[in-house]
């Protein structure tokens, strides 16, 4: 069974930084894309990033480019957001997915290509 579990939110000041972790088991996460989406209050869900299996493909939310970095370390089973320059709009809850087909940047952002959410960790970026 598939488990993701996202850590390192929190309440942020903005213009601070934050790097977010989801960790995974149940599943060899070696062999799995994964990406971050988010939600805000009265929102709906939206793409964040995603990033290849073995980490050598990454893409953005135009919002997001310059700001965010996601990445993997496969040793940990981990996925990582790092955010910086945090703007109050990027309140939101963030969930990490992960999803059984090779990365396709013509998909990435649609949240049905992931068939495994963690239960989402909350940031707040005060002004």
């Amino acid at each position: 069974q598939v488990q993701l579990v996202e850590s390192g939110g929190g309440l942020v000041a903005a213009r601070d930084s934050r790097r977010l972790s989801c960790v995974a088991s149940g599943y060899t996460f070696s062999t799995r894309a994964m990406a971050w989406f988010r939600q805000a209050p009265g929102k709906e869900r939206e793409f964040v990033a995603a990033i290849s299996s073995n980490g050598g493909v990454t893409g953005y939310a135009d919002s997001m480019k310059g700001r965010f970095a996601i990445s993997r370390d496969n040793t940990k089973n981990t996925v990582y957001l790092q955010m910086s320059s945090l703007k109050p709009d990027d309140t939101a809850v963030y969930y990490c997915a992960s999803s059984p087909a090779p990365l396709n940047m013509a998909t990435m952002t649609i949240s049905g290509e992931y068939d495994s959410w963690g239960q989402g960790t909350q940031v707040t970026v005060s002004s």
